[in-house]
């Protein structure tokens, strides 16, 4: 249907009277000015359904174009511009995820009842708004390459990692019962991510207490296994049942996962081992905190060992399978050069640090992790920048 006879036709059912709201042509919304009509909505809920889409009802596909018309109208007056090459393009790689031309996708299309027009301007909108958010974010966007050094440093195993919440209760022989219970009534009550939280700042000894018992995306192959068996059983925040991990319990709460990583296999962990008097009283624990201020390698600590008694530091280099279950744990969370102080051992206080880890990094790793933080960043951008277009447009429907 050419866009002459779209505008004819427009202005015959506007004409038509007072039903004209409920014919074809007449809009379903407008955007500062421009119609979406229900010609374009019916036409776009068709083709969705056509593709396998979830949320092709009408309300949905309306929010759908009406976004796709800010996104258009920001872009043009961005001044990004599409030539009709552009579009074609675009219309032939989509169709090829089809294994089709896009001829024979666009006839494919025609005998399900929806116009090439409709398959046209949906590439045209996405290549629009893709344009644009390119042009506006992308330098702020881009990773340095330290930051993906950092993931392909300490990546997921395998191709799944996690983001977890932690609450962490360390345990002597003398109040494991009354700590055991403790972990028992947490992950019987505990519901969503905002309770679980609350009780992190309020429970658990990790160091993630302070920020609720969040930590960053772990590998699911680093964890220790009673989690791993635990988490991947989870949805979306869910709690673990309290796990026994040799010097403490955890619950951990399920944020989100990710089965599309890219990243090294870790074969060896380096790592060093200070130990304190004092098991986790508050002499430890400071002593523990003015070594870390002293201390920002490994190495760091074999001049704060040189008087110490034997046996005071250790430091090994070991495949993470072959660790305990705690210590495995602390491990998988750290980054070189980082400590943690939630593990005892008889009446010490452990100084775990990171030294370094060794890993198989994957052909193109390192480019394919750029991009995944590049995309997480734009979409995130993206969308900051549509509720933007939203709060200030006129809308009317």
């Amino acid at each position: 249907m050419t866009r002459f006879l779209t505008a004819m036709l427009v202005a015959l059912w506007t004409a038509a009277g007072p039903g004209a709201a409920q014919q074809p042509f007449a809009a379903a919304a407008t955007v500062n000015g421009i119609a979406v009509t229900n010609y374009d909505v019916d036409q776009r809920s068709q083709f969705l359904s056509l593709l396998g889409s979830p949320d092709t009802d009408r309300a949905s596909v309306t929010d759908t174009l009406v976004d796709e018309a800010l996104q258009v109208q920001a872009a043009r007056l961005a001044g990004i511009d599409l030539s009709e090459e552009d579009v074609a393009e675009g219309m032939t790689e989509f169709a090829a995820r089809a294994d089709l031309s896009s001829d024979a996708f666009v006839a494919e299309l025609g005998r399900a009842g929806v116009a090439p027009e409709t398959f046209r301007d949906f590439v045209r909108n996405g290549l629009y708004w893709r344009r644009l958010v390119q042009a506006r974010f992308g330098d702020l966007a881009r990773p340095q390459d330290r930051e993906v050094q950092r993931i392909v440093d300490r990546g997921p195993q395998g191709e799944i990692r996690v983001l977890l919440s932690e609450i962490a209760l360390p345990y002597t022989p003398e109040n494991r019962a009354e700590v055991e219970a403790l972990a028992e009534r947490l992950a019987a009550s505990l519901r969503g991510q905002a309770a679980f939280e609350e009780a992190a700042r309020t429970y658990s000894r990790a160091s993630s207490a302070r920020t609720g018992g969040r930590i960053d995306w772990l590998p699911l192959a680093g964890l220790a296994p009673p989690i791993a068996s635990q988490v991947l059983t989870l949805a979306s925040g869910e709690v673990t049942e309290p796990i026994n991990l040799g010097t403490f319990f955890g619950l951990f709460l399920l944020r989100d996962l990710d089965d599309q990583a890219a990243a090294p296999a870790i074969e060896r962990v380096d790592y060093a081992e200070y130990l304190i008097p004092g098991g986790r009283s508050e002499t430890a624990l400071r002593a523990a905190a003015e070594l870390r201020a002293r201390v920002d390698v490994c190495d760091d600590l074999y001049g704060e060992a040189r008087d110490a008694p034997e046996g005071t530091l250790t430091r090994q280099d070991a495949a993470p399978e072959t660790l305990p279950a705690d210590l495995r744990q602390e491990l998988a969370k750290l980054d070189p050069g980082e400590v943690s102080t939630l593990l005892t051992r008889g009446d010490d206080l452990r100084f775990v640090m990171l030294c370094s880890r060794n890993a198989t990094v994957p052909e193109g790793a390192f480019e394919r992790i750029g991009q995944q933080i590049l995309s997480q960043r734009l979409t995130d951008l993206a969308d900051g920048y549509l509720a933007e277009l939203r709060a200030d447009a006129v809308v009317i429907r």
